[in-house]
């Protein structure tokens, strides 16, 4: 082999054949040409070359010199970074250079030519390539080991290719960088807080999302040398968490999202470092602690994480921070809950007890957000919320925070719809749920207009969408009703009454505008807005917006001919959404989004609008219950038993006869009503009779074809109806009662046969059906005979007849009802005077017994009436003695809800007699302590009370005594203790008025004035 120089040991540099001296005498196109042919030598030679690596030393020598390091052309210094490269490979693992300054020179000569990676698109992109992949194959970089600045070239080197790595290399080169850095990491004997820096600061959100290919090469990275790394990260957070020394690193600031981020990467990276979290979670910074919250609460709600599992310690500590003294950490705590019961449902029970705490918290925005993580939770899986979550929510319906309330009201209204409405989770899901809708309407009650507004909307949007086809929502309607309890049902009721009433209202501004204007007429106007005003949200701003409405219908026609189209009891579901639409529009302004004004508008609209009723509504009804009834409804797959659809079928038409009477008016649905009054069931028939009385006011005008098919059906049905049942007493004895209260000079007199000889002797003294044996006391009001009902009403309309005249059960719950009725009833005569004069001691005594009954709804429902009589001053002061009793219920809430009514009345009939200075002829009924004698006397009869030296009977006495004296004796207003003090003395020294020569009973009246202390 032909070479230029003989030999490399003579000092003399020894070119390749066919290249000729490279110095600075040469052009740089020949220089690049030259060193194209040196990398080719290099390139081909291999490590056993013993010869040509002798022969070539001081080439290789010469291409490491500053004439070459320094070049300012940068293919000449590609080249020869390419020379040197292979020279490391060809001379490994002695390389040819001894100084560690030269050795320096050329590693960040070699680093600053890897900048050349960052284009993809340059000529010289393979040669860039082959110059990395060289030196990661290599391990070229491991010789720096050695040096002392061997830092400053990691860093660097780290540094540039974080910088120029990119969404144009492939996955080749990403590979080779992670083996050139990762063979430093695990080869070299430690990793500086300057090198990990290099690293980490790619995992910061901000440099993240700057460059996301950085990213993924130092999560690559990570996860390669996560075993070498992890003591140095450890040493990282432990320099910054427990020692507070921020100053180690320029990431101190950032610590916690590093945390995240190499939790996310290799949780094996924060072995080490997770019970330092835990020491964090206590500490007494706020900031501190709800950073580290903040941060677990990433860790631990992470779909795949299995850090609660695994680090339980940590999970119970984070569990507490739910109960923590800072307001933003337990919100931040319930803001997780919901990505935790979405992820780890397996977490649901530890989160249960915390949530419920959390629910009752003083701060109105932890209150919301359980809601909204429970509720987005259960929107997403009903399954991953137990019956214990969804109760909480359940509970927030009666918050004292509108926007609570709202929230709650919201969310179940969502899983309604979702689970129940659309069925998207099975039967099981719907059974699950099934106390949403009666919860929902139930809120009704409120008196909050806010509430019962937000419940009117849910029933439109969720409960039956009012965008739904006519015959879908008769169908979502029919079914809703038969499956609501009977509070729901009335609230259902009273919703479409309230809606109705609005609507006469709004029909009645109407009227008020058009007529001419006067000083009547305004006030009418005025009167009517007043009205109106309640209906509608703060109605302090309200009032405003409705006298200005009531401005615009005075000017605009075109407004309050939609308006009173609206209003129209005619009004179809179409045409209410189309007017809706027209008087919004015509009332808004795209130059004001926020109008307060238009919004009272939507609200006034949304109540009166009639989306759910019309008359091609009522008709598919009817074809729904005409399913019903003839088999071929879909009841058992929607879970109503027929029967009981169609009972709620007929009586939600008979609701809405009264609500929308004009919306039966077609033909179509009176010849399906006469269909109904021809069947041979008595329900259905008697049904739509009563349907026909609500609505046929103009049939005789508007469809004499129907009228004259109907009478005749009619004229049957009277002369040959089925004989009178208890049950269709029930409505004629309620009528007789009121028509004897209400006008007793034409019916008292008639009446009292009727009284004597079938109510007394016939309907309460014979039992007409023997009855279900039962043990029960109480019975819900559905479960109650139609005899017992007949007789109660029987019982009420004696007592209403003899308030107009001045101006054996076997059955153990139908006893109960009776007892309770008659108790009601003495109660209700002992509010006349003339009727209290003639009750007797005994009948008095009796009528007390009633509030310590056996049945614990009886003494429910008497003492409410009882509370009810006293506190309107209309019944006697004994009867307030009654109470005494309540002290030896076995009920605790009864005693506390006695112990209130005692305070009230008592509380009433002093504020009465400041307030009424006059009245002192009255003070004898009137003035609270004159009720003691009435105590002491109604616990001498007490037939309880047998044996005068029983110990616990006189114990028995001193309890209800001091039941009464306790409330009478909290103030000492005018002396009243001596005063009691001294008409207890003067009891002992009487005899009593009932029994004065029963020697027991005198002696149980002196043991009780005894008792009073």
């Amino acid at each position: 082999m032909a070479h230029s120089k003989t030999r490399a040991t003579d000092g003399k540099i020894t070119y390749p054949p066919g290249v000729k001296e490279i110095s600075d005498k040469i052009s740089k196109e020949e220089m690049v040409r030259r060193l194209k042919m040196v990398v080719k030598t290099f390139m081909d030679m291999d490590q056993d070359s013993e010869e040509e690596k002798e022969l070539y030393l001081n080439l290789a020598l010469h291409l490491a010199s500053d004439f070459f390091l320094k070049h300012p052309d940068k293919d000449v210094r590609l080249l020869v970074a390419c020379c040197l490269a292979d020279i490391f490979r060809i001379y490994a693992p002695e390389a040819p250079y001894t100084s560690p300054d030269k050795l320096k020179d050329i590693f960040m000569f070699i680093t600053r030519q890897l900048k050349g990676l960052e284009d993809t698109k340059s000529a010289q992109f393979n040669r860039y390539f082959y110059l990395l992949e060289n030196i990661a194959w290599v391990k070229s970089y491991n010789i720096c080991f050695e040096l002392e600045d061997s830092n400053e070239i990691f860093t660097q080197l780290y540094r540039t290719l974080f910088q120029v790595i990119n969404n144009g290399h492939n996955q080749k080169v990403h590979m080779h960088m992670v083996d050139l850095m990762s063979s430093i990491i695990c080869e070299g004997d430690t990793v500086s807080q300057e090198l990990l820096d290099t690293v980490l600061v790619n995992l910061v959100p901000a440099h993240k999302n700057l460059n996301k290919q950085a990213y993924d090469l130092a999560k690559a990275l990570l996860k390669r040398t996560a075993q070498a790394i992890e003591p140095y990260i450890t040493n990282f957070f432990n320099q910054v968490l427990m020692l507070g020394k921020t100053s180690v690193s320029d990431l101190s600031e950032h610590v916690f999202d590093l945390i995240l981020e190499l939790y996310n990467i290799d949780s094996h990276l924060l072995l080490s470092v997770l019970p330092q979290l835990e020491f964090k979670l206590k500490s007494n910074d706020n900031d501190e602690r709800l950073q580290v919250v903040k941060l677990l609460a990433k860790m631990f709600g992470a779909k795949d994480s299995e850090l609660a599992a695994q680090n339980k310690p940590l999970w119970q500590c984070y569990l507490g921070r739910f109960n923590d003294i800072h307001v933003p950490i337990r919100l931040e705590c319930v803001k997780f809950a919901s990505h935790c019961l979405m992820n780890h449902p397996d977490l649901a029970k530890d989160l249960t007890e915390y949530l419920k705490v959390r629910s009752h918290d003083p701060e109105e925005a932890i209150r919301h957000d359980v809601i909204v993580s429970i509720v987005t939770a259960a929107k997403k899986d009903l399954a991953l919320v137990n019956d214990h979550l969804l109760n909480f929510v359940r509970e927030r319906t009666l918050d004292k925070r509108w926007r609570v309330r709202k929230e709650a009201m919201m969310g179940l209204a969502q899983i309604y719809k979702k689970y129940s409405l659309q069925g998207e989770a099975g039967k099981e899901a719907t059974k699950q749920i099934s106390w949403i809708k009666d919860k929902l309407l139930h809120i009704y009650y409120q008196n909050s207009i806010d509430d019962r507004l937000l419940v009117e909307r849910i029933f439109a949007q969720y409960m039956v969408p009012h965008n739904l086809e006519t015959m879908e929502r008769m169908k979502c309607l029919y079914y809703l009703y038969a499956t609501l309890d009977l509070n729901a049902v009335k609230a259902l009721n009273e919703m479409w009454k309230c809606q109705n009433m609005l609507r006469h209202h709004v029909k009645d501004l109407l009227d008020l505008v058009k007529q001419p204007k006067s000083e009547a007429c305004s006030k009418a106007v005025f009167s009517k807005v007043m009205v109106i005003t309640r209906n509608l949200p703060d109605p302090g701003k309200a009032q405003d917006f409705v006298k200005k409405l009531a401005q615009v219908l005075e000017e605009d026609e075109r407004i309050r001919k939609q308006l009173e189209t609206l209003v129209s009891p005619a009004c179809s579901c179409k045409q209410a959404e189309g007017c809706v639409r027209e008087i919004t529009k015509k009332l808004g302004s795209p130059k004001q989004p926020s109008n307060p004004f238009l919004e009272m508008v939507k609200f006034l609209l949304e109540r009166i609008a009639p989306v759910h009723i019309d008359t091609e509504s009522i008709s598919a009804l009817i074809k729904q219950v005409n399913k019903s009834i003839d088999g071929t409804a879909d009841d058992e797959d929607e879970g109503v038993p027929t029967e009981q659809a169609i009972r709620a079928g007929l009586e939600l038409l008979k609701v809405l006869s009264f609500t929308h009477p004009v919306s039966f008016h077609s033909a179509e649905t009176f010849e399906s009503l006469l269909g109904c009054l021809k069947m041979d069931d008595e329900k259905v028939a008697e049904a739509a009779l009563q349907i026909f009385k609500n609505t046929g006011s103009k049939m005789e005008e508007s469809f004499p074809h129907i009228k004259s098919v109907l009478l005749p059906v009619l004229q049957h049905k009277a002369k040959k109806g089925p004989p009178p049942n208890p049950d269709q007493l029930i409505t004629p004895l309620t009528t007789l009662g009121h028509l004897a209260m209400l006008a007793p000079e034409q019916f008292a007199g008639p009446l009292k046969s009727l009284v004597a000889n079938f109510i007394v002797k016939d309907l309460l003294m014979n039992d007409r059906a023997p009855g279900k044996k039962t043990t029960k006391l109480w019975v819900p009001d559905d479960e109650v005979s139609p005899e017992t009902l007949a007789k109660i009403q029987g019982i009420k309309l004696m007592v209403r007849w003899l308030l107009g005249v001045k101006n054996n059960l076997s059955k153990k719950p139908d006893m109960s009802r009776l007892r309770l009725a008659a108790g009601c009833a003495v109660l209700k005569l002992a509010q006349e005077p003339c009727y209290h004069e003639i009750i007797t001691l005994e009948q008095y005594q009796l009528c007390a017994l009633v509030i310590n009954d056996e049945c614990y709804q009886v003494r429910q429902a008497f003492a409410q009436k009882l509370h009810k009589g006293l506190c309107r001053l209309k019944l006697p002061l004994e009867y307030l003695a009654i109470f005494a009793l309540c002290a030896k219920d076995p009920m605790k809430e009864r005693r506390a809800h006695a112990r209130q009514c005692l305070v009230k009345n008592i509380n009433i009939r002093r504020e009465y007699l400041k307030q009424h200075a006059a009245v002192s002829e009255k003070l004898f009924s009137l003035l609270p302590e004159y009720v003691v004698p009435y105590t002491i006397h109604l616990l001498v009869h007490d037939p309880d009370y047998v044996k005068v030296q029983d110990i616990e009977q006189l114990k028995d006495i001193k309890e209800s005594l001091w039941f009464v004296l306790e409330i009478l004796m909290a103030k000492n207003e005018n002396n009243s203790h001596a005063f009691i003090r001294k008409m207890v003395e003067n009891i002992k020294q009487t005899k009593d008025g009932q029994s004065p020569n029963d020697p027991k009973i005198n002696e149980v009246r002196v043991v009780s004035a005894d008792c009073r202390t």
